[in-house]
Parts: C-alpha cells; sequence; structure tokens
C-alpha cells in the first residue's frame, strides 16, 4: 500500500509534510498523479484546491525541470499556509497559489458556487486535479470544472477527479461524459476513488 513516508522517499522530501488525514488527499491518489506528472512532465498543471497536492506536483516539476503548478484555493487561510510550505520547502518557484473565493455561476439552468478563474494562466492546462470545492457546498458541488474550463484544457489534457467514490461524483463524471464526448474516463479503486478522464480531440 502507498504511504505518505514512502512518496515523500520517492521525491526526496522530508517527512515533516503538512499531513492532516481528514484533509489531505490519500496517498493512494497522490501516487497516481506524481506518477502521471513524472512520466508525462506535463507543462501547466491546473488544481482545484490546494495543500499536500501543490507541494508534491511542485516537487514532480522540479524535478521534471519544467512546468508550473496553478493552485485555486478559495479559503485565503489555506492558500497561505500553503504557500508557507512550499516557501518552506524552496518549491515556490514552481507555484501559484492563487486565492480564489467562490462566486456565482448560471450552467445550464443551475446555479453553482465555483472558484473565481480570472487569474487561471492564459496556456493550455495539461493536467487538471480537481479535489475542490468541499461537497457540502452544493450538489455536485465540482461539476462546474469542466464546463468552465473546457476551452482552456489541452487536447491531450488528463484530469483526475478525488472522491470519486462518492455517488455525487459518480453521477457528475456521468454527466461530463454526455456532455463531451472527446472523454475517455477510467476509474481507479482506490482509498476514496479516483476517476481519470483523457481528452482525445
Amino acid at each position: 500500500m502507498t504511504s505518505y513516508t514512502s512518496l515523500a522517499n520517492k521525491l526526496n522530501l522530508p517527512k515533516d509534510l503538512p499531513i492532516t488525514p481528514d484533509w489531505s488527499a490519500a496517498a493512494d491518489f497522490l501516487q497516481l498523479i506524481v506518477d502521471h506528472s513524472l512520466n508525462t512532465q506535463p507543462v501547466t498543471i491546473l488544481e482545484c484546491s490546494s495543500g499536500l497536492t501543490s507541494l508534491m506536483l511542485s516537487r514532480c516539476c522540479q524535478i521534471n525541470q519544467q512546468g508550473q503548478v496553478y493552485s485555486l484555493e478559495n479559503g485565503k487561510e489555506y492558500a497561505l499556509k500553503t504557500q508557507a510550505h512550499l516557501d518552506h520547502h524552496q518549491l515556490a518557484q514552481y507555484a501559484t497559489i492563487i486565492h480564489a473565493p467562490l462566486e456565482a455561476y448560471v450552467i445550464g439552468e443551475r446555479n453553482y458556487s465555483w472558484y473565481r478563474i480570472n487569474e487561471i494562466p492564459q496556456q493550455a492546462i495539461d493536467m487538471l486535479v480537481i479535489d475542490g470545492p468541499p461537497g457540502f457546498i452544493q450538489k455536485h458541488s465540482r461539476y462546474p470544472a469542466l464546463p468552465l474550463l473546457w476551452n482552456k484544457l489541452a487536447d491531450h489534457c488528463t484530469i483526475f477527479l478525488d472522491d470519486a467514490a462518492r455517488e455525487e461524483e459518480q453521477e457528475l463524471v456521468t454527466m461530463w461524459l454526455q456532455e463531451y464526448p472527446d472523454l475517455k474516463h477510467e476509474y481507479i479503486d482506490t482509498e476514496r476513488g479516483c476517476s481519470i478522464l483523457i481528452i482525445n480531440k
């Protein structure tokens, strides 16, 4: 079983990582995104939420000698904490933590709250990691990611959705697959479930 310690060792990171079991991504999900980042060397990585994923993806960019992580974080306190950890581990040059408060959007006929996106990078996104916003905010809380970001995703973009074992995440994946026929989907049976969606335009 993948552990935080083995991941830290693999990336040559110290063991004083900011791990909080209730909020940090599970180690097996981190293993998936770390392996993908090291194997494919994406140039532009966007993640919805921030924290341990930001540190590990930034370390991957450092190892790859290319790439930049952009993290949307609605909580200012969490954004500052993540930035402090990046500074502590000397990884700040590989990550941009964007304080992105939740804003109102209308998608189809439904109202959603999702991250403000006016500060996301202009270049095409090669890798998208969706681990926020929290599910308690609204039904299908993470659904807006693709409608709002679709035109910014590279033709080869790979999307990782955490917590995909939850019923609402399974429902929103079904919605995405119906709305975006260029998507290919694979479900990975991790601790919390991971849906991997690959764009094949």
